[in-house]
């Protein structure tokens, strides 16, 4: 299968292989752009493309007057201020300009008056990699704060500029991945949140940012015999309770219950070499290139840990030298010299002791923390029917009753009464108090629950007498039960998304509920695309000798605001394998059940306590960039002469065009950024630069925003909502018959 990782690292080599063409340079990066290239590509790799050295822009750094240098950069403030800097000292022969996404119009015009700068640049290019992959079809943006900036009623002068951010990351996945993908939204059917028009938005953005790209770079999308790839805009609203429900697959599991450490990379803390004098605690990495854990990621805890167990036993028994206790002290020092020697041993067998360890730890707390009660009560709540495909009976007993148990912390009593909340479609506020009342949980608690309706939920019920309406499953239940082993009955729940990408697969999914930004001309137009190869493959046979399955499979790009679940990770990579197709999730942010409560709970957090970026001062460019101890040296001539008229190498770079420094980029809409993170895309000047062209607009003429209404005659006219501020929340769902623990019917 495709990678989304390979792709990126691929972007980046190639784009620098085309410009050092053999030639030795200096690379110049920043401190964002380092964390992109460090999450796919090693160092090594770099200098091997005639790479002479890697520097920080922001560092202090030797004049190097007598080699050319590659910016590679990303589009913020602070860095043209360092970059102008360095042409104003002429620190380098000649520079080639490579951005990680759009530069902001302004800040290009910056670029493009100055006098040092037309006279040192030797080419201008911009890439669509403004985004991390994580796993070879999941990618995030590194950006939790995106959760309070689309929920959070403080923050809704915020979101237009933010949506704007996340449709131009979201084009340059689609960019990188050579797709020009239909877009579809998530519609919420009886919406009563402000937040309920954010994919009808988000979505058009994206198209527009999509068109825009197209518009102005002719090569794309690349010729290519897949059928139409699909983008599905959704957002945590379309499933409430995935983030709360215990998930028993390994990698689910290993983040909601163990200390994993997130940051740029992912860490657990272990011992290894237990019992012997070498016996440390050491973090390890877990990530793509530990190929147990990818192997076992998403198999279920009792499979993992069988298949574990069974993998250790056969590495023993290849090398019983490892572990033969009987062995005199001149074959314990070989095994010593053997491990020295035979590095790839040592780390295989670390490897098997970090998963083994952290199975077993998830199992005893599983058994501890009572997780298997828990866990057959929430997936009645969150399915609707209890083991035997029935409906369930007698859910608030149960509840009650686990409430009670001392071995059930505090957390898993909030998660527990937050998913029983949303089952009941809420319920008076006095009921509420009591059930956080019996559980022992603090007051403030009950503003995580009553948050949940930022995001979609019912929580609250005015008075015992109001009648709603059932609400109907966005998805329809199994009802018959399938066969199981009585271990997998706690894992009777799947997350919508899974749902939704059956549908799309089967090419069945609900046009009123996920409809199109520009609709099928006719029905039989979505099942015919599931089939039949795009029109894009007009590259004709002879253009390539062999023409790989991987190639041909169409692929799904599913973005998730508000953050995504590993339980949704999962579900792209098992619809994959089921389908034959390459589906992507991509999300601001990975979310386990603890960072889901934590986020839900500070919506209603005063903003200036939710430290959001966007209301941190501004970076600035050091101030030792602009000491000047010495003389500029004079300008050197322009670098080989094989250079192009215009300072170009003799062709163009994977995703854009090397370009001279004279004809400025057509500016379009680009919002401020609010965590150093723009994404648009940079365009080839069809003409010489002219005073009409500087004041072009990507949206239209006068440079207005992008209007929120449908595109090409399609009937996409978004209600308001948070764009446009509701001013109250609506509520429409059902209430039960039976009186019992609560004053409210259940």
């Amino acid at each position: 299968m495709v990678s989304a990782i390979q792709e990126q690292r691929d972007i980046i080599l190639d784009t620098i292989k085309s410009i050092t063409r053999g030639d030795w340079k200096v690379l110049v990066i920043d401190e964002f752009t380092k964390k992109i290239i460090d999450n796919v590509v090693k160092e090594d790799d770099i200098l091997n493309e005639n790479i002479a050295n890697i520097e920080r822009i922001e560092d202090k750094r030797e004049m190097n007057p007598d080699m050319d240098a590659i910016y590679l950069l990303s589009p913020q403030p602070h860095i043209v201020d360092c970059l102008l800097a360095d042409f104003e000292r002429r620190r380098y022969r000649k520079s080639f300009l490579v951005w990680t996404a759009l530069l902001d119009p302004q800040m290009r015009r910056r670029l493009d008056v100055s006098r040092q700068v037309q006279e040192q640049m030797a080419g201008f290019e911009t890439l669509s990699i403004d985004y991390f992959p994580r796993e070879s079809h999941l990618i995030t943006f590194r950006d939790p704060w995106s959760f309070p900036i689309l929920y959070h009623p403080a923050c809704n002068s915020l979101v237009r500029d933010h949506m704007q951010i996340l449709a131009q990351k979201i084009t340059g996945i689609c960019v990188s991945l050579g797709e020009y993908p239909k877009v579809r939204y998530y519609r919420p059917r009886n919406p009563n949140h402000e937040a309920s028009v954010l994919c009808s938005h988000l979505a058009k953005f994206v198209q527009d940012e999509l068109d825009a790209y197209a518009k102005f770079n002719q090569n794309f999308p690349p010729p290519s015999s897949r059928p139409q790839g699909i983008l599905v805009v959704t957002d945590r609203a379309m499933d409430i309770m995935a983030p709360l429900i215990h998930e028993f697959t390994y990698q689910a599991m290993a983040h909601d219950l163990l200390p994993i450490k997130e940051g740029d990379k992912v860490f657990y803390k272990t011992v290894v070499n237990e019992g012997t004098a070498q016996e440390e605690e050491k973090d390890m990495e877990i990530g793509e290139k530990d190929k147990i854990w990818v192997n076992n990621r998403h198999s279920h805890m009792k499979d993992t840990i069988e298949k574990l167990m069974g993998d250790f036993q056969k590495f023993i028994n290849e090398n019983p030298n490892f572990t033969n206790a009987d062995a005199d002290a001149t074959s314990l020092n070989a095994i010593k010299d053997m491990l020295a020697g035979l590095p790839q041993f040592q780390e295989m067998k670390e490897a098997y002791s970090l998963h083994l360890s952290m199975a077993q730890e998830c199992m005893n707390i599983f058994q501890h923390r009572k997780l298997p009660d828990i866990a057959s009560v929430e997936q009645s709540l969150a399915t609707g029917l209890d083991e035997d495909f029935r409906k369930p009976k007698n859910l608030a007993d149960q509840v009650v009753r686990l409430l009670d148990d001392e071995n059930i912390g505090p957390a898993d009593r909030l998660r527990l009464i937050m998913l029983y909340i949303i089952y009941r479609d809420g319920m008076i506020q006095d009921d509420i108090q009591r059930l956080l009342a019996h559980a022992a949980l603090p007051p403030q608690d009950a503003e995580a629950i009553a948050n949940l309706d930022l995001i979609g939920a019912h929580t609250t019920k005015a008075n015992l007498k109001e009648v709603r309406p059932p609400t109907q499953p966005l998805f329809p239940r199994k009802t018959v039960p399938t066969a199981q082993n009585e271990e997998y009955a706690l894992s009777r729940f799947e997350p919508a998304l899974k749902l939704m990408l059956d549908d799309i697969t089967k090419g069945t999914l609900d046009q009123m509920t996920f409809p199109s930004i520009r609709p099928p001309l006719d029905n039989s137009e979505e099942l015919a695309a599931q089939s039949q190869a795009s029109l894009r493959s007009a590259k004709p046979t002879w253009a390539r000798n062999r023409m790989s399955t991987v190639e041909n499979r169409q692929r799904i790009i599913v973005f998730m605001a508000g953050g995504a679940t590993y339980s949704e990770s999962r579900a792209c990579y098992e619809v994959s394998r089921t389908t034959g197709k390459d589906v992507f999730l991509a999300t601001s942010h990975m979310v386990n059940p603890a960072l889901y409560v934590r986020q839900v709970s500070d919506l209603s957090e005063d903003r200036r306590r939710l430290d959001l970026p966007v209301d941190r001062p501004k970076p600035k460019a050091p101030s030792h960039l602009f000491v000047r101890n010495d003389p500029p040296p004079a300008a050197l001539p322009a670098g080989p002469s094989r250079l192009g008229p215009m300072g170009l190498p003799g062709g163009p770079g994977r995703q854009g065009q090397l370009r001279g420094p004279g004809p400025p980029a057509p500016p379009q809409k680009s919002p401020s950024y609010s965590n150093a993170n723009a994404n648009l895309y940079d365009r080839p000047p069809p003409q010489p630069p002219t005073a009409g062209l500087a004041a072009m607009s990507m949206n239209s003429g006068s440079g207005r925003p992008i209007p929120l209404n449908g595109t090409n005659g399609a009937d996409v006219t978004p209600s308001k909502g948070k764009l446009e501020k509701k001013s109250k929340y609506k509520e429409d769902s059902g209430e039960k018959k039976k009186r019992g623990f609560f004053s409210s019917k259940k």
